[in-house]
């Protein structure tokens, strides 16, 4: 399958790196390599993400330390223009990314943040989950992701949490779920965002750490599958997710360590 079209890349933008270095080497067995201003964090010395500082303007928007998601796109400028057309926000110009990548980042019509990324990054580890958009407007939402990236809608479930139905979606014709669409903004206190959860073979443990190195935990939750899921916040405040799956993976990645690690998601 190719990785266009689909959240290919994905950044902690934070307010403290050496904080954030250290959480998630605990939680999630990722190291840190490269030169500052260009930091990946690494599972076996694949890269599997980026770290960054959150940008200035971006904070003095009030923007609060996040996971921003990449997709992977042939026309970033093109892309950009149709969201914008459709009551979109740029957040800063277009920039340069890993070997003349260009990106740009931007606010959806409903609020989300995320980015366009014209080339992929070398990640040969697939360490996200599940995409989650928490909006306002999930209809409307998934009508301008599906005409633009050509995603699928899969199954659906009730959250019951009076928001409407927690709709999935796959992101292409395969059919296999990736993520899902809910009105969860339309709750006190829940912003929109795309949430984006990472795989552990060992939920309770890596909640465990979560707390231990001073982040926030919500849950965890059984799914209907079988899967446990929960939501936290870093120390600096950045929203992810964990994903247990069903049946736990015996496969652990050379040097994510032995507990609430990455795996890859069959």
């Amino acid at each position: 399958m190719t990785e266009r079209h689909m959240f290919s890349w994905y950044e902690l933008r934070t307010t403290d790196t050496s904080s954030a270095q250290a959480f998630y080497a605990d939680v999630l067995g990722f190291q840190v390599r490269g030169a500052p201003g260009a930091d990946r964090f690494c599972v076996a010395e694949q890269p599997v993400a980026g770290l960054s500082t959150l940008p200035e303007r971006a904070a003095a928007r009030g923007a609060p330390a996040h996971w921003l998601g990449h997709l992977g796109v042939e026309d970033v400028d093109g892309v950009a223009q149709r969201i914008l057309a459709l009551g979109g926000e740029p957040l800063g110009p277009m920039r340069k990314g890993a070997e003349g990548a260009q990106i740009a980042v931007l606010r959806d019509p409903f609020g989300s943040v995320l980015a366009l990324r014209s080339k992929l990054e070398p990640a040969s580890r697939v360490v996200v989950a599940w995409h989650e958009l928490n909006t306002r407007d999930r209809e409307r939402a998934w009508s301008m992701y599906a005409d633009l990236f050509g995603w699928t809608l899969t199954e659906s479930l009730d959250p019951g949490l009076d928001v409407g139905p927690y709709q999935m979606f796959a992101w292409d014709q395969t059919l296999r779920s990736v993520g899902g669409m809910v009105n969860s903004a339309l709750l006190p206190h829940v912003h929109t965002h795309w949430l984006f959860y990472f795989s552990v073979r060992d939920l309770e443990d890596a909640l465990c750490r979560v707390r231990a190195r001073g982040g926030k935990v919500k849950g965890p939750l059984t799914l209907p599958g079988g899967e446990q899921v929960a939501q936290c916040d870093d120390p600096q405040g950045a929203a992810f997710g964990l994903r247990e799956p069903a049946a736990r993976s015996t496969s652990v990645p050379q040097g994510a360590g032995e507990r609430g690690r990455v795996h890859r998601r069959s």
